[in-house]
């Protein structure tokens, strides 16, 4: 009785898969190697970032479960970032200012990320967003980066939301 009281609810496990994924695909050798993406704190942050938000664009608007499995990827999201603050050292006083930046940072990158999305078949608004964030301060290889993440959507577009909806995510090699 008490095993099923305290197991996690569906939407849940398949947050964590869902980030799980994110985060082996955000890891991706290519994505540094080939597209130039940064290897430091910032720039695997924008990756991470990137990832997630293309997951959440593909939830969003389906049904109810796809609206709790977004809310569960989220919010996995967000306790890696914090446990990764912690991990780095960041002393317990200062880990709510760096989080609460964090998120803003996230809801700004999230926000211009479907305004940029939106504004497709024009690449202009994606390369210069991924120009700003990903490559601010280093060799800018949008117009690369902005192929890679617009393939990602149309994988992701093909997957089912029953399969997102199990934490299955398939990701096109970067």
């Amino acid at each position: 009785m008490l095993k099923s009281l305290f197991k996690p609810r569906p939407a849940q496990v398949a947050g964590r898969a869902l980030y799980a994924r994110v985060v082996e695909q955000a890891r991706s050798p290519a994505l540094y190697r080939d597209l130039g993406a940064p290897d430091t704190v910032e720039g695997r942050f924008e990756l991470y970032s990137l990832h997630v938000v293309l997951l959440l664009e593909r939830l969003r608007l389906q049904d109810d479960q796809a609206a709790e499995t977004s809310q569960a990827l989220f919010d996995t999201y967000v306790r890696a970032l914090d446990d990764a603050l912690r991990e780095m050292g960041v002393g317990d006083l200062a880990v709510g200012k760096k989080m609460r930046k964090l998120g803003e940072a996230f809801y700004g990158r999230a926000k211009s990320y479907l305004a940029a999305l939106e504004a497709l078949p024009d690449r202009a608004p994606l390369e210069a967003l991924l120009g700003r964030t990903v490559y601010a301060g280093a060799e800018d290889r949008s117009a690369a980066l902005a192929d890679y993440l617009l393939a990602q959507r149309e994988t992701l577009a093909a997957i089912p939301t029953e399969r997102l909806n199990a934490g299955e995510v398939t990701w096109r090699p970067a």
